[in-house]
C-alpha cells in the first residue's frame, strides 16, 4: 500500500474510532421510562397476595375480640402486608395502601361484597423508599409521598392492573428534606390534598428533641411541620410549624380547617407528655414543640428558654405514647347521626412506657362551632391484651358505603367496620 492509501485508511480508522470507543449512554431509569409512557419490560411475575388459609382464619378468631358500640361490626377486609396509610379511590374502584418498606398495596372488591378479594403490588416496576403515605386528588391523581420523593400517578385507579404505571416527580428524589437531615426515624410521611387544591405533607423531625443547632434550619424548611406546594411541586411553604411527629390529617368538611395528630417526646415518664390532637385554623400557625413536648409540658433541653409567642395548644391532650397516627373527619351516613362530622383516629400503641396504652381507633366529636366538645373515646379496642398486641392499628379511611377501614401493619391487614344496628 502506497502512503497515499496507507493516509487515507488512518484517517477512515480515525474519523470511526469515537462512534465504537466512547461508553454507551446511562440506560434510562424506570421513572423516565414510565414518564415517557413506555414501558420497563419488567415484572415477569407479579403474585397476588393470597387472601385464605391459616392466617386469614386467625385473624378473623382475633376480631371476635374486639369491643364496639351496639350495632357495629368488625371483619377482615384484606390481608395487606406491611399495611400502613390507606387512600381510597375517589370512583371506589381501588383502595391504595402504604407501607414503611418499598411497596404501595392496591386493594380491589371486584365482587362489591365488602371484602378487598384482590390485593397486588402496584407500580412494581418502579423502585420506592418508604412509600407510606398515598393521597388522591378529587380528580382521581394519586400522590405518594415517599421518604424524599413525592411522585403523581395519574389516572392511578383505572391504569394499576398494569405492573408499568405512568409516574411524574412532584418533588425529587433528595428535596423534599436536605439529604443530610434523611434518617430512619420519624420517616413516614402523609399527604393530601387540600379543598385549596393544594399538596399538604407532614415531616416528622428525626430527633427525640433536636439540638438547637437544628432547630432554626427544620423550622425554615417545615421539619417537624406541614408544609404545602401546588400540586406540581411549585410554591412550597412551610404551612404550620412546632410539630414533633405529625401522622395523619385531615380537613373538615364544614370549616376547611386542617387536624393532625401529634407524636410527643419521648423518655419523660409513662404519664406525660401527652400526644396531640390540634387545629391548624389557618397557615402559620406555631405548636410549640421543641420548646413544648407535648401538652404544656416543658421540654428538659428547652426548659431555659423562651418559647415563641402566641404557641397553639392542642385540642385535645390524647394518652402519653399511644402513637396517634390516622385521622379521617367522618362524611358517610351509614353510622348513627352522632359519628356524623366526628373525627376517627388510631392509636397504634406504646412502646416508650412499663404499661404499654392504645393500640384501639378513637373517636372525637365536635361542638357546632368546630372546636372538640370533650375528651377522644375509644371506639374499637381490644388488640391491646395488657400489653400484648394482637394488631396495631395504623390508619383509618372511609369507603363509599360510609363503613370504615381501619390498617394494621403488625398484623398486615385491612378490618373493615360497618353498622347495621343490629
Amino acid at each position: 500500500m502506497n502512503l497515499r492509501l496507507k493516509t487515507a485508511a488512518a484517517l477512515v480508522a480515525l474519523a470511526t474510532w469515537p462512534a465504537y470507543a466512547q461508553p454507551a449512554p446511562p440506560a434510562p431509569s424506570a421513572l423516565e421510562t414510565l414518564g415517557a409512557m413506555r414501558p420497563t419490560g419488567n415484572a415477569a411475575e407479579w403474585p397476588e397476595v393470597s387472601q385464605t388459609g391459616g392466617k386469614a382464619d386467625k385473624v378473623k378468631e382475633n376480631l371476635k375480640k374486639i369491643k364496639l358500640p351496639a350495632g357495629f361490626h368488625i371483619s377482615l377486609y384484606a390481608l395487606v402486608p406491611d399495611a400502613r396509610h390507606i387512600s381510597v379511590g375517589p370512583q371506589g374502584v381501588a383502595t391504595f395502601v402504604g407501607t414503611r418498606k418499598s411497596k404501595i398495596w392496591v386493594v380491589t372488591d371486584r365482587s362489591r361484597g365488602g371484602i378487598g378479594d384482590e390485593v397486588k403490588e402496584f407500580a412494581p416496576t418502579l423502585p420506592k423508599k418508604i412509600p407510606n403515605g398515598p393521597c388522591f386528588s378529587k380528580d382521581g391523581f394519586l400522590y405518594i409521598a415517599e421518604q424524599n420523593r413525592v411522585l403523581e400517578y395519574p389516572a392511578a385507579e383505572f391504569f394499576y392492573e398494569s405492573p408499568d404505571v405512568v409516574a411524574s416527580v412532584v418533588v425529587a428524589e433528595g428535596e423534599l428534606i436536605p439529604k443530610s437531615e434523611e434518617s430512619y426515624n420519624h420517616t413516614a410521611r402523609v399527604c393530601r390534598v387540600g379543598p385549596d387544591n393544594k399538596l399538604y405533607i407532614q415531616l416528622g423531625q428525626p430527633y427525640n428533641v433536636p439540638t438547637k443547632e437544628k432547630n432554626e434550619l427544620y423550622r425554615k424548611l417545615g421539619i417537624g411541620g406541614i408544609i404545602r406546594m401546588d400540586r406540581d411541586g411549585k410554591n412550597r411553604e412551610v404551612y404550620a410549624i412546632g410539630l414533633r411527629n405529625p401522622v395523619g390529617m385531615d380537613f373538615n368538611p364544614q370549616d376547611k380547617s386542617l387536624w393532625t395528630n401529634d407524636n410527643q417526646v419521648d423518655g419523660m415518664g409513662d404519664d406525660q407528655p401527652p400526644g396531640e390532637l390540634n387545629r391548624i385554623a389557618s397557615a402559620g400557625l406555631d405548636f410549640g414543640f421543641p420548646w413544648y413536648g407535648g401538652g404544656k409540658i416543658r421540654t428538659n433541653e428547652y426548659k431555659n428558654d423562651t418559647p415563641p409567642a402566641n404557641v397553639v395548644f392542642p385540642q385535645v391532650e390524647q394518652a402519653a405514647h399511644a402513637a396517634d397516627l390516622g385521622l379521617i373527619f367522618y362524611t358517610g351516613t351509614m353510622f348513627p347521626q352522632k359519628y356524623r362530622g366526628a373525627i376517627f383516629s388510631t392509636q397504634h400503641g406504646s412502646w416508650n412506657r412499663t404499661v404499654p396504652v392504645g393500640a384501639r381507633l378513637m373517636v372525637t366529636f365536635l361542638k357546632e362551632d368546630g372546636n372538640v366538645a370533650g375528651k377522644s373515646e375509644a371506639f374499637a379496642e381490644g388488640w391491646n391484651e395488657n400489653g400484648y398486641y394482637l394488631g396495631r392499628p395504623v390508619d383509618v379511611a372511609q369507603l363509599a358505603d360510609g363503613s370504615l377501614l381501619v390498617s394494621d401493619d403488625l398484623v398486615g391487614a385491612l378490618y373493615r367496620i360497618w353498622y347495621d344496628g343490629k
